[in-house]
């Protein structure tokens, strides 16, 4: 039996080495993004073609996914002008691997549900990495039919697929987890901080802290950093950022407010202000070791 098509939008870290396993893997690809450079490499592999609208990439493909920044942007491509929506064949879907508001995600799904056109909010953990030979975690939620048709997709893409129900719980759930990651690890960068401008020794306060229930890979990776300097936990400032504001938004939605996250998002939006968007989440340790009162 033949592979479906697989229009992929999005070729970041994340999203070209995902498009590159499916290549390894004997799918035909068709791709879009910015970045001519990263459709240039999928396209020097072989098996895979440029589309030259959204639109066009839906109506050639068996199944359209994303792996995009932001929810403003995967509006855009559903909604704009030579849109995916426009596109996209009934009986097909759209499998969203980014990081989006709830919210947004299940106005899209009723949308393309209008159309005969399923959907999935798949978010992502693990590393670009794991995304290269298949091995991500994936939080995927949607009409349990459209799940269990498209879950051998899925498992072509990741190691551990977790089902999560109604369309738009992946992407809560994937907020959920980088709230408490991101918050984490500003916590722990923010200790490391301090014990540098306290003059205690920052291997001694890791050994300490990490012998107790503290401990965690995010303290390693804080660590990495503050002690080493090393900067290898691969995820920005300004993602990171991001993800807060989205989960502030989401349990806004929700009727509450986390006083938590806006903290956590007032510390990265310092840093994101001061110039170190780019940089991974730890090197917030030298935005603290600088911050005057």
């Amino acid at each position: 039996m033949s592979k479906p098509t697989i229009g992929f939008i999005g070729l970041g870290l994340m999203g070209g080495n995902m498009v590159e396993n499916l290549q390894k893997r004997g799918f035909e690809v068709i791709v879009m993004d910015l970045n001519q450079d990263a459709v240039d490499a999928v396209l020097a592999r072989g098996n895979a073609s440029q589309a030259s609208s959204p639109k066009e990439l839906a109506e050639k493909s068996d199944i359209v996914q994303f792996c995009l920044t932001t929810s403003a942007v995967v509006e855009k491509i559903v909604y704009g002008d030579n849109g995916v929506l426009a596109g996209i064949r009934e009986g097909s879907v759209l499998i969203d691997f980014g990081t989006s508001i709830p919210a947004s995600t299940q106005k899209i799904g009723a949308d393309l549900a209008k159309k005969g056109v399923g959907m999935i909010d798949a978010p992502l953990g693990r590393t670009p990495a794991h995304a290269k030979d298949g091995l991500l975690n994936i939080m995927a939620a949607g009409d349990k039919a459209t799940f269990d048709k498209y879950e051998p997709m899925l498992k072509e893409q990741g190691e551990n697929v977790f089902y999560l129900g109604k369309l738009g719980a992946g992407h809560t759930t994937k907020l959920i987890n980088n709230f408490m990651g991101m918050t984490t690890v500003t916590a722990m960068s923010q200790a490391f901080a301090a014990a540098e401008l306290a003059g205690v020794d920052r291997q001694q306060l890791y050994d300490i802290m990490s012998s107790g229930p503290s401990n965690s890979p995010f303290m390693k990776f804080c660590k990495n950093y503050a002690v080493d300097g090393v900067s290898d936990l691969g995820f920005s400032i300004n993602n990171a950022n991001k993800d807060l504001g989205y989960f502030a938004q989401m349990v806004s939605d929700l009727g509450s407010k986390s006083l938590v996250a806006e903290a956590t998002s007032k510390s990265l939006q310092a840093a994101v202000d001061a110039g170190m968007g780019d940089g991974n989440v730890p090197e917030i340790y030298d935005y603290f070791v600088k911050l005057k009162k």
